[in-house]
């Protein structure tokens, strides 16, 4: 698929624009991710070792050509992310990725932001992973430790102790399980009872001993960018350009998954709304969303229920962040996100239908 070489001491992206759903391509288009939406412009983004930054807009079609005058290396460089933004994605756990998939949170913990202690029992946790199938989740996320701002980490005895029951349960119902967690031992003992996705807020990188799990399991993997760890990540959050650090941060852990075995297919990245980020910085990802599919990866958006809802909208608790959740979740899908992971999941489903069925609907 390519690497992510850059021209020297320079940094390339693209970020597409104008994105339309595929009923309404006219020709020209290129597929964001092989998906039902596409786009024939884009944003050519250039920063500099100093940090300076371009923008231009080009369209796809005259982009090699314009690129090659100035650098070569600037038009391989832009070749590579092209190919990345329009190539398919594979199937995840069995789940096709060209359209997009629901993704349940079950957190059988005391002490989570939104929802802490409603599926503390592992029977109610399985009770409620089971409804949330039937109301439309393609998979169901199942963590054991709070990873809000400001958690205490859990003993990884008491962290097993919660999620392995839901995990073995769930997934003998049949569903495709996902281990939210950032310890080696409990990915492992997660994955013998059933689990066929880790998802990881530390990117494989908490851990020395996850990355080798990880690749030998063969399994896909979530990697999500955090600014720091949750007991002190919201203290003061600080980057230069927020779109592109966290580009390049998700970069980097591709490029070291890879190193160690794990294929680019069997990766999914998540930007990480609410870790180590201001809600300006939330916002700024958001518009920038479709920047990411530019690493070749399936791309996962966690908004549900999170704090900025309440900053922008009114401070509301966070089961009173519906209406806000969805709002952030259409656009993930008019940016071209593959997996949404939702604590309201019969809703974002409806919302889903009915945004795929306006779309298809073009003349």
């Amino acid at each position: 698929m390519g690497t992510d070489r850059q021209p020297e001491c320079e940094s390339l992206y693209l970020r597409p624009l104008g994105l339309t759903p595929r009923s309404g391509w006219a020709g020209g288009f290129v597929p964001l991710a092989g998906g039902p939406i596409g786009f024939a412009v884009c944003e050519v983004i250039r920063r500099a070792a100093s940090g300076a930054v371009n923008r231009e807009i080009l369209p796809v079609a005259a982009l090699d050509e314009t690129l090659r005058a100035r650098d070569p290396a600037l038009a391989e460089a832009a070749a590579v992310r092209l190919d990345h933004l329009g190539r398919a994605r594979p199937l995840l756990a069995g789940l096709p990725m060209d359209r997009p998939q629901v993704m349940g949170v079950v957190n059988v913990t005391p002490d989570s932001f939104s929802d802490g202690g409603d599926r503390f029992d592992p029977g109610r946790a399985i009770a409620g992973g089971l409804e949330m199938l039937a109301s439309g989740a393609a998979l169901l996320d199942v963590g054991g430790e709070s990873t809000r701002p400001g958690a205490e980490p859990v003993p990884l005895d008491e962290e097993l102790r919660r999620v392995v029951p839901v995990v073995r349960g769930l997934a003998e119902q049949g569903a495709v399980v996902s281990i939210d967690t950032r310890h080696a031992r409990v990915m492992a003992e997660a994955l013998d009872a059933g689990a066929a996705v880790i998802n990881d807020v530390t990117a494989l990188a908490g851990d020395p001993e996850s990355l080798g799990l990880a690749a030998r399991a063969g399994v896909p993997v979530v990697l999500m960018h955090m600014q720091g760890e949750p007991r002190s990540m919201q203290a003061d959050p600080t980057y230069d350009d927020v779109a592109l650090d966290v580009f390049d941060s998700l970069a980097a852990r591709v490029a070291a998954c890879e190193a160690a075995g794990i294929d680019r297919a069997r990766i999914v990245v998540d930007p990480g709304i609410g870790f180590g980020k201001t809600v300006r910085h939330n916002l700024e990802i958001l518009e920038q969303l479709a920047i990411y599919h530019g690493l070749g990866c399936a791309l996962l958006l966690g908004v549900s229920r999170k704090g900025f809802i309440a900053r922008v909208s009114g401070e509301v608790p966070p089961k009173a962040r519906l209406p806000g959740s969805l709002a952030a979740a259409l656009a993930g899908l008019e940016r071209g996100v593959q997996l949404l992971r939702v604590h309201d999941v019969a809703e974002t489903v409806q919302a889903l239908a009915v945004w795929q069925a306006i779309a298809s609907a073009r003349p």
